[in-house]
């Protein structure tokens, strides 16, 4: 009786050596996927209760930095955390709007979760660049011309602004293309720019228009600034003219190209 063929060997050995490889591979594909997942499902529910159910990750305190003028009293109260809920639920978003909506006076704020109990509140104040004199009181204005709090006593060292728009002539123009708001922003952006020996001795910043701010100095002196552009050549040329006519009371550096200097 003749032996088997080559090819009858071949089918008796794939059969007796299972499925191919790529089948048994997609089956153990399969197995892994499925103890992963049990795996997934009998840690994660203790894992949400950890952080949902428990007493362990719960916001049971707040922590404020970064207040100057402002207590951390103040900020904590204005933040309205909810105390005693879980952690990882508290909506910090939230929370920074309510602290920035409350207290103008915040610039920014930024509420990062402390684990495991915390909240801590990182705030930045608005610093006053001017002050605005009104009803016996003290408006602040910060570097963006806005204007954040009022006042009893204005905070030392920081110029008054003084707004003398004319509903006639140049300046009413002036009033109407711009609009206030506009007028002091362009009045800050001159206190940015005054040179720090300047800014030191400002007492006023006037506006009459645009085109036409200028600084009283606590010594009496009167400095013609013009509009708001080009303000550092400005401030370079105001610093020359004062060292080469320091007797002078009146500077205009309006132009900084053709500054002038006049009195004593």
């Amino acid at each position: 009786m003749a032996g088997s063929t080559t090819a009858e060997r071949g089918e008796r050995q794939q059969r007796s050596s299972g499925p191919p490889p790529a089948r048994r591979l997609r089956r153990r594909h399969v197995r892994v996927i499925v103890i992963l997942g049990l795996a997934l499902v009998f840690l994660g529910i203790p894992g949400v209760w950890l952080f949902y159910g428990s007493d362990w990750l719960r916001a049971e305190h707040v922590s404020v930095s970064g207040t100057r003028v402002l207590t951390p009293a103040q900020v904590e109260a204005a933040a309205d955390v909810p105390l005693g809920d879980p952690l990882v639920s508290v909506d910090t978003g939230a929370i920074e709007a309510r602290v920035r909506r409350e207290l103008p006076r915040i610039d920014s704020v930024d509420a990062v979760r402390s684990w495991p109990h915390g909240i801590d509140l990182e705030v930045v104040e608005r610093t006053p660049v001017l002050v605005v004199h009104t009803g016996g009181k003290f408006v602040e204005v910060d570097d963006e011309g806005v204007r954040f709090a009022t006042v009893p006593k204005a905070p030392k060292g920081v110029p008054e602004l003084e707004l003398t728009l004319s509903r006639s002539g140049s300046a009413a123009a002036s009033l109407r293309r711009f609009g206030e708001s506009r007028l002091v922003r362009e009045a800050v952006a001159v206190a940015r720019a005054v040179p720090a020996a300047v800014a030191r001795d400002t007492r006023t910043v006037k506006v009459r228009s645009y085109d036409d701010i200028s600084l009283e100095l606590r010594d009496g002196r009167t400095v013609a600034w013009g509009s708001s552009e080009k303000g550092p050549a400005k401030a370079r040329t105001l610093t020359a003219l004062m060292k080469a006519t320091p007797d002078a009371g009146y500077f205009d550096v309006s132009v900084p190209t053709a500054p002038a200097s006049s009195g004593s």
